[in-house]
């Protein structure tokens, strides 16, 4: 929030600097992000009268101007489109100097003689308006500095509230902390209620009571809205960040401002019978003040005439009910809206107003009838008008309703490694405007006030008790606590060793968005329906994922517009599914590979990486996870049919591996061949427990094995079936030979393997092996119908 340092002056003035303000704010937890002047830096700048004004003589889109500076006349050249005899502008002196050191002299301009020099906004670092001069209120003292005219010695400062602290959301609340933090009184404004001077009412029907138990009215008559806002109040509002529009829109927003509670005018005329608080139907339309027709769903709340809806609630208002010049009877609103209710509404829409950013962060629910009186004074000040009765719709068991709160002296001091004396605390917790309701003998009751929504608990208040003590002035003290060892099971492994072990195969970690384009998604995960985000950061980012694989692709191709062929990446993070009415949230290691087998170097063998690559880099993996995995032929989606395996682990499916499928791979417009892998976290971090065996002494026997079996059987089929009948002495396994073609047979192919026995205490003998060897073979005969190659 934006706001200008002389306002918040005039409601606390603590003897302090600017910079020293800003540090103490950001101290209590308010941070400040900027402070900057209001206006840039000039001097001798009045406020100047032009009395008279003829066309240049040599040129059209010159005019000379005679300016008074009230004791005397200036002749001054102007190329302004907007300036016209009788205008008051800011006039710059012969002497004055503008913003970057521009010093202002006599000159002559297509030969005649200019004595100073009239200014727009931008030449005064006010805005970048630079269309036109500046024009000045008639009102405006002739010959007055504009410095002290409009008070532009002063600053802005921006403070960035986390969405806990709406009560700071107003001059109101931020003079409060600042005279909490001083430890001085404030002066708020005297508002003193408005006596109606008419009885006429609208009927207001409130449908929504949970999303808008209070809802105040008044009607204004006659009011006169060609009249311009005080040049006090656009400052005002110029210096928190906002454009001055006409009187009832600059109120309301002055109001909100002021006391941070958000206000309506809608035009009486536009109207039909009264004012209806409900639920927005299905596709039913709304044109909003900045020309936009948005369709509503059910869930948003509108402010609606007995016909349409006039405005969405707590976000903006329509256009067609929107107050204009010709305005003459208003309809003023101030409303409580729930939270819950109105959260998200407006960026759901593609909107963000100060109305919708406040009333999500919560607003007091005991301010409207103080709003109310307010901004009916100002504009009866301003624009004139007669005032009705204040309507109210009422239900308070829909109002918040926030318990006492016991909190205890030892809590406090425990928290925050410092006892306060229990009378500090008694008055830093009055002067934050809670109520000590009954003392305890172990500490205080509590009772929090309508305007603090965000404190609800005990160690909300001892938060509050801390930062108004001063962080600075707590003790640093080292924490004391009992812990015992948790057991840890050897089995487990962390999930850092899946990331070293990557890393240390040539792997880069990529951290992608959980929230990815829905059409990608439904390409790579056509079977799983993503869960949508109710308030989606953009169109691409709206759905939750249900692979890895849509962040690390879009990665890839990232990383190939970039010219980098070559790419190993890896991710692990959760992914989102529903399961029944919840969301399973499970965790998932997955990667992606292209590129060069090696890296590109004179002494490297060429080749791309293929399939068994990207295989063995897995089971060099699930060796260091102490895991046997076995891999199986696949179908999926994103995968190429007859490139695709299932992994498979104690009989279970955990995970995939691939080839992308050819139309994906053109989807996301990648080159080259790429690979993808995607596993289940937690089934595959337990492992087997090391344990050391003692090496054999004894010789170890080797015996080759050629079968021939059909071109569909897999080679882990083959392997299980030889450790099903090699025995307990079988130390190793392996293929040493594939061959296809020739006298095989079509549909055949054969496999050369090698088996090593060896026991651990003695020399097997010819026989044992023998034995073995025949069982093996006679078993994968029964099992895979495999023939001895002869």
């Amino acid at each position: 929030m934006k706001f200008s340092e002389q306002w918040l002056r005039e409601w606390v003035n603590p003897d302090i600097d600017t910079q020293e303000l800003a540090h103490q704010i950001t101290m209590a937890g308010l941070e400040v992000d900027d402070v900057e002047p209001v206006a840039g830096s000039f001097s001798g700048v009045i406020v100047g009268e032009i009395t008279a004004l003829a066309p240049h003589p040599d040129a059209d889109k010159l005019r000379v101007c005679q300016v008074s500076d009230g004791t005397m006349t200036h002749q001054v050249v102007c190329g302004a489109p907007n300036v016209f005899e009788g205008m008051k502008a800011p006039f710059a002196v012969i002497g004055a100097i503008l913003q970057g050191n521009f010093k202002i002299k006599k000159a002559k301009l297509r030969g005649v003689e200019s004595q100073g020099m009239l200014c727009s906004e931008s030449e005064l670092g006010l805005s970048d308006n630079h269309e036109g001069l500046m024009v000045l209120p008639e009102s405006a003292p002739t010959g007055t500095q504009l410095r002290d005219y409009l008070g532009l010695d002063d600053a802005t400062i921006d403070v960035d509230l986390t969405p806990n602290r709406s009560d700071c959301l107003s001059i109101r609340g931020l003079a409060r902390e600042v005279g909490v933090l001083n430890r001085l009184t404030v002066s708020e404004p005297v508002i003193e209620p408005v006596a109606p001077v008419h009885s006429d009412i609208l009927d207001v029907r409130v449908r929504a009571w949970e999303a808008c138990p209070r809802y105040l009215g008044r009607i204004i008559r006659n009011v006169d809205l060609s009249v311009e806002s005080p040049v006090w109040m656009r400052e005002r509002l110029r210096r928190s960040g906002i454009r001055s529009i006409d009187p009832a829109v600059d109120v309301t927003n002055y109001v909100m401002l002021e006391l941070g509670q958000p206000m309506h005018a809608f035009d009486l005329a536009e109207l039909d019978g009264g004012i209806v608080v409900r639920m927005a139907e299905s596709g039913e339309k709304l044109r909003l003040l900045d020309g936009q027709e948005i369709s509503m769903s059910e869930d948003t709340l509108v402010i609606a005439d007995h016909s349409k809806a006039v405005a969405m609630a707590g976000v903006m208002g329509g256009e067609h009910s929107g107050v204009t010049e010709k305005t003459r009877d208003l309809f003023l609103e101030a409303a409580f809206f729930d939270a819950i209710a109105v959260a998200g509404k407006a960026r759901s829409y593609g909107l963000h107003t100060e109305s919708s950013h406040r009333f999500e962060r919560g607003v007091d629910y005991r301010l409207q009838r103080l709003a109310m009186e307010r901004a009916t004074k100002l504009l009866l000040d301003i624009v004139g008008g007669e005032p009705g009765e204040i309507i109210e719709a009422l239900s308070e068991e829909d109002l918040p309703e926030a318990a006492p709160i016991h909190l205890r002296e030892a809590r406090v001091a425990a928290i925050l490694g410092l006892a306060i004396n229990r009378t500090e605390i008694e008055e830093i917790l009055t002067r934050l405007g809670l109520h000590i309701d009954k003392l305890k003998a172990d500490g205080w009751l509590v009772a929090v006030p309508s305007f603090r929504p965000d404190i609800s608990q005990e160690i909300d208040l001892i938060e509050e008790i801390g930062r108004i003590y001063g962080y600075n002035n707590l003790p640093v003290t080292e924490g004391v606590g009992r812990l015992s060892l948790r057991p840890h099971p050897e089995a487990k492994r962390p999930l850092a060793r899946v990331r070293d072990h990557l890393v240390s195969l040539g792997y880069q970690e990529a951290i992608t968005y959980s929230f990815v384009d829905p059409k990608a998604q439904q390409l790579l995960n056509p079977e799983q329906q993503g869960i949508m985000l109710a308030n989606p950061i953009s169109s691409d980012m709206s759905v939750m994922r249900t692979t890895l694989w849509t962040g690390l692709l879009k990665t890839l191709s990232y990383n190939q517009n970039r010219q980098q062929q070559r790419v190993r990446l890896f991710e692990t993070g959760l992914r989102f599914v529903k399961e029944g009415e919840g969301i399973e949230q499970e965790p998932m290691l997955a990667g992606v590979v292209c590129g060069g087998r090696l890296p590109e170097r004179w002494s490297n063998a060429r080749g791309n990486v293929d399939f068994y690559d990207v295989k063995g880099d897995l089971e060099s993996l699930s060796a260091v996870l102490g895991l046997r995995l076995e891999y199986r032929p696949g179908r999926h989606a994103a995968l190429h049919p007859g490139q695709c395996a299932e992994i498979v682990h104690n009989n279970q499916v955990v995970g995939l591996i691939g080839a992308i499928h050819p139309a994906i791979q053109k989807s996301f417009d990648l080159d080259g061949a790429i690979f993808l892998f995607e596993l289940f976290l937690n089934p595959v971090l337990t492992g087997y427990v090391p344990n050391f065996k003692e090496f054999s002494k004894f010789p170890e026997v080797r015996r080759d094995l050629a079968i021939i079996v059909s071109e569909g059987t897999s080679y882990a089929g083959v392997e299980t079936a030889i450790r099903a009948q090699a025995g307990e002495y079988l130390t190793g396994l392996r293929v040493f030979d594939v061959y296809e073609g020739g006298n095989i047979g079509e549909g055949q192919k054969s496999l050369a393997l090698s088996l090593f026995w060896q026991h651990p205490e003695r020399t097997l003998n010819d026989e044992e092996v023998q034995d073995l060897f025949n069982r093996v073979v006679s078993h994968l005969g029964a099992e895979l119908g495999a023939t001895l190659r002869s």
